[in-house]
């Protein structure tokens, strides 16, 4: 049995080593919220306590599937790290789960002396992970597992203090995270990818990898994790909400969706060389709708605007597919390996804009009694006020907020989006320099080491793929050659 390398060695520590803080942070800071799950220690009592898992676990279940087979088998594109793509995905996310529970519940407005687990902070640790696997797109197949360790437990921090700032104090509202999840994922990916790349070659050499391309059979598997974030994004959107918002999340992100698919379809057999449907397009242009309409999703928008939505962030992504990346590359060697600018970086700022616009001409009398349900901010700042003792008197739950108008919330609302791309950016920069220390064993800046399951896993020498000759790719230009770079929609 052969011994494990430097980086191996090194990787087990480190792994080990966070998981034993998080036994002993879970040990120390945390315990079941009461009563919600907690038995009841009351000798009168004769019932359980509802909490709320009933409603809320089916949504929760689908998002869960959403992080570990959704986003790991998209990435999955890949000819020869397909082990990489799903199995990392895997392990980032088990991690993450654990370390956003501590780092978010350090942050919530009622923590005290320790974090109180319910069921939403479950849902919040998927979000917090979704905005990680969405970093690890744009650097999937150039960083060691050393790397993505750093990666996820500093994002995870800057994830935080954004959406604290956000939510606490800015109280924007963004139901599907647009902002806080895709928009600043893609954006510190982004960031953090064009800090490694200014290390080495290892743009030029990466986008010149004929390991880089797809075949055939890894394409399939991607459009699997397409076809399982497309199923499930209704109860992304609209999982944080109850009641008549989580009907309109749901509704919206459907037809958002539905549009956005066959805009697509009919785009890539427009503008594509051959006139043909593209995998890369249609893996990936056909979930910018769940993307765009995120955070409008639970507002009063209308169908129709959910469908000019959708379709407005297929072109937005269709465009970022064919032109915008392939000269970003060449103009900055910004490298995006999945192209999560185009996913999930335009459709969320899009989306933001539409959450703007939303809000900026809402009619109040449209909401009814719920308006401050749906803007907290925007109801009165005094207990007194009239209307607010007339609604909790109908029984509605609401607590004094900002006394905002629409445009004040509105402008709260971009005041969010402009602080998630700073605190994105500059979270991605520092932690590409970080990721470029020698002690995290950065792959050498060869052909060899990028895109390659083998530096990671027990390959069989035997089986499929594992060969540059063993299939054919799944994409050739006119002349039968074979189109070795999904970049080759730069020349289209």
């Amino acid at each position: 049995m052969a011994l494990p390398s430097a980086s191996e060695k090194r990787f087990t520590i480190f792994a080990l080593v966070l998981q034993a803080l998080f036994l002993v942070f879970f040990g120390v800071f945390t315990d079941y919220q009461q009563p919600q799950a907690r038995p009841s220690t009351d000798p009168n009592a004769t019932a359980p306590s509802s909490n709320g898992i009933d409603s809320l676990y089916p949504l929760w279940q689908d998002v869960h599937s959403m992080m570990f087979i959704g986003f790991g088998f998209l990435m999955a594109f890949l000819r020869r790290y397909g082990y990489s793509s799903v199995g990392l995905n895997f392990f980032l996310g088990a991690l993450v789960l654990q370390w956003a529970t501590l780092v978010l519940g350090f942050f919530k407005d009622e923590y005290d002396e320790n974090i109180q687990l319910t069921s939403d902070n479950l849902l919040t640790a998927d979000f917090a992970a979704a905005a990680v696997m969405i970093s690890f797109g744009a650097v999937l197949g150039k960083v060691s597992v050393l790397q993505l360790l750093v990666m996820a437990f500093m994002e995870i921090m800057f994830f935080a203090v954004n959406e604290a700032v956000g939510v606490k104090y800015l109280k924007a509202e963004d139901v599907g995270g647009s902002i806080f999840v895709h928009t600043f994922g893609a954006y510190f990916g982004i960031a953090m990818s064009r800090t490694l790349s200014s290390m080495s070659r290892q743009v030029r050499h990466g986008g010149g990898s004929s390991k880089e391309g797809s075949v055939y059979r890894s394409d399939l598997f991607a459009m699997l994790g397409t076809i399982v974030l497309w199923l499930y994004w209704p109860s992304f959107n609209a999982a944080l909400k109850l009641g008549d918002e989580r009907h309109r999340a749901v509704i919206n992100t459907y037809y958002s969706l539905s549009a956005c698919t066959v805009v697509t379809f009919c785009l890539a057999s427009l503008f594509t060389k051959n006139h043909k449907f593209d995998m890369v397009l249609v893996q990936n242009a056909t979930l910018a709708g769940g993307v765009a309409v995120g955070a409008s999703a639970n507002f009063l928008i209308q169908p129709w605007a959910a469908l000019v939505i959708g379709s407005v962030a297929s072109f937005v992504s269709v465009f970022g597919y064919l032109a915008l990346q392939p000269y970003l590359q060449r103009a900055i060697k910004l490298h995006d390996t999945c192209g999560v600018h185009n996913l999930h970086g335009m459709p969320g700022v899009l989306g933001a804009i539409a959450g703007i616009a939303a809000t900026a001409t809402i009619s109040t009398g449209d909401y009814g009694n719920s308006l401050f349900l749906v803007y907290p901010a925007m109801a009165p700042k005094n207990a007194s006020d009239p209307d607010l003792i007339m609604l909790r008197s109908l029984g509605y739950d609401i607590s004094t907020g900002e006394g905002r108008s629409r445009t004040q919330q509105a402008a709260f609302q971009f005041a969010a989006l402009a602080v998630t791309l700073g605190i994105s950016i500059v979270g991605g920069v520092i932690t590409g320099l970080c990721m470029r220390l020698n002690c995290l064993f950065p792959p050498d800046d060869c052909e060899e080491d990028l895109f390659e399951d083998a530096i990671h896993w027990e390959v069989n020498p035997g089986a499929p793929d594992t060969t540059m000759e063993d299939e054919a790719p799944s994409r050739r230009d006119s002349d039968g050659q074979e189109v070795r770079y999904r970049a080759t929609l730069q020349q289209q």
